[in-house]
């Protein structure tokens, strides 16, 4: 059995991800923790059966529970702030950490990664651990190789609660295509475009733009339009709901337990996608 803590349990993904892992066979949920919701069941919160009765602690006090619970692995899908605190916490006690948080900065990725290495606990960091998403990471750099001198924008469209813009997602699939293309994403980046005259840039290797959308409880929808002369290709994915992400985050789970290499994964190791 994994024995596995999750963080930010009452939000959104927390609540998906708790409902699942209660589920599974292969995995024991043996402390949760949150801001909100403290001294709640936790099964009662995600309407889920849970035998023990895990009751939701105090996040503050993240240092006595990791001391008495002494989890596998640890599931964090909040906010950044919450995050760059909470798990450099666990990976300081080698605990190894599954992060779908998105907006980290470059900082705390920088420290994090440094501090897996030191402590022997590696961990997946994904901002989307949805399969068809990871399948969509492959395929995109491929075909803006073939498709080098066409302009490409990337639209991405959430909730209105989602906080960074552009998108995780969307700025993963920005950098893999600007490797692809060997270019320097900083450089050739455009985030929106302001009123009045704004002349595009010809080509993928002089511009690539970024488009947010913000409304409803839309789960995540990304596209990504390749624009030839005459002709277009355009490479989407729609999450229909946050279940693909939550089970992502379970097979991570699954799959970081028993990882030997010292490092950071990403989803596309987690799934063998080569």
């Amino acid at each position: 059995m994994i024995d596995l803590l999750i963080l930010g349990s009452s939000g959104v993904m927390g609540r998906l991800i708790s409902e699942l892992a209660l589920k599974d066979d292969e995995i024991d949920v043996i402390a949760a923790c949150d801001v909100n919701n403290i001294d709640t069941e936790l099964g009662f919160l995600v309407g889920t059966p849970d035998p023990k009765r895990i009751i939701i602690q105090n996040v503050n006090e993240l240092e006595k529970i990791l001391e008495s619970s002494k989890p596998d692995v640890v599931v964090d899908f909040t906010l950044a702030h919450a995050t760059e605190q909470n798990c450099l916490i666990c990976v300081k006690h080698g605990i190894r950490c599954v992060i779908g948080t998105t907006g980290l900065s470059r900082e705390f990725l920088h420290q994090f990664e440094q501090l897996a290495k030191e402590n022997h606990a590696p961990s997946v960091i994904s901002p989307n651990m949805a399969t068809g998403v990871n399948i969509l990471f492959k395929i995109a750099p491929m075909l803006a190789g073939y498709l080098s001198s066409w302009d490409m924008e990337i639209m991405e469209t959430h909730h209105h609660r989602k906080i960074d813009a552009p998108s995780g997602t969307a700025l993963k699939i920005g950098q893999l295509i600007t490797k692809a293309l060997d270019t320097n994403f900083e450089e050739i980046a455009k985030f929106g475009r302001a009123k009045g005259p704004n002349k595009r840039l010809e080509g993928a290797k002089n511009e690539l733009g970024f488009h947010s959308i913000r409304g409803g409880d839309i789960a995540g929808d990304h596209v990504i339009l390749f624009a030839g002369p005459g002709e277009r290709i355009e490479l989407k994915h729609q999450a229909h709901n946050r279940y693909c992400f939550a089970e992502g985050a379970i097979k991570a789970i699954k799959f970081i337990v028993y990882a030997t290499e010292d490092k950071i994964y990403d989803t596309s190791e987690v799934l063998g996608i080569t």
